[in-house]
């Protein structure tokens, strides 16, 4: 019958749509990234008794077949951990396959930590490229670097929490004189927001496991 994208918060709980909250009280399905997690945040908000269906990067083409099958007689919320369901997440393949089969879709929006950066960042940024995540493979990953080196423009990239000190010392080494903006766990209690040349930064950043994202400002800057 319908697909609907809820946004859900990227660190505080409460950071969800009023609208958010009605679509998952009323959704026959929700489809999450992990169980517990999904769980966990709509019992926060006494959402109880669902049925739960799992999307993630394990997810095989069956599965999506199947859930597919659900979405044309159901109406299903997608939800991920954190952030908008379908972007640089496997919940894009399900809203392609959806509107191939013409099963309607609708993305409510909400938090993003992209967009959260972006206004801590006191800058006008007009354009930007948003690199996403990186290889972990170490030298597809330097190759990678050293592309990204040579682009002039505002950059924005993000990787695991566990690749937090390793990023910060790749920053360090392929844009040492480039000024930066890293958030750390935004939006909750533990948020750290730090600007400064690559290398200054990555000499104050000593925790090692953290949700972050990271913005290069443009050269001209």
């Amino acid at each position: 019958m319908s697909l609907y994208l809820v946004a859900t918060p990227i660190g505080n709980v409460n950071d969800i749509s009023l609208r958010g909250l009605e679509i998952l009280k009323t959704a026959e399905v929700i489809i999450v990234e992990e169980r517990k997690e999904g769980a966990a945040f709509l019992r926060a908000h006494g959402i109880t008794g669902k049925t739960y269906e799992q999307l993630n990067e394990h997810s095989t083409k069956e599965d999506l077949v199947r859930l597919l099958e659900i979405c044309k007689t159901k109406v299903v919320a997608l939800i991920t951990d954190c952030g908008t369901p379908g972007f640089a997440d496997p919940g894009g393949n399900l809203v392609r396959v959806c509107r191939d089969n013409k099963i309607e879709i609708h993305s409510l929006p909400g938090p993003s930590s992209l967009m959260t950066l972006l206004s801590l960042c006191g800058q006008r940024i007009d354009s930007f490229l948003y690199r996403g995540f990186l290889s972990p493979e170490t030298e597809t990953r330097r190759k990678e670097w050293m592309e990204l080196a040579k682009n002039l423009n505002c950059i924005i990239l993000m990787d695991t929490p566990y690749r937090l000190l390793k990023t910060m010392s790749d920053l360090s080494e392929h844009f040492s004189q480039r000024k930066i903006l890293v958030g750390i766990d935004l939006t909750q209690e533990t948020e750290k927001i730090f600007e400064g040349t690559a290398k200054s930064v990555a000499q104050q950043i000593t925790i090692k496991k953290a949700e972050f994202i990271v913005l290069i400002y443009p050269t001209s800057h």
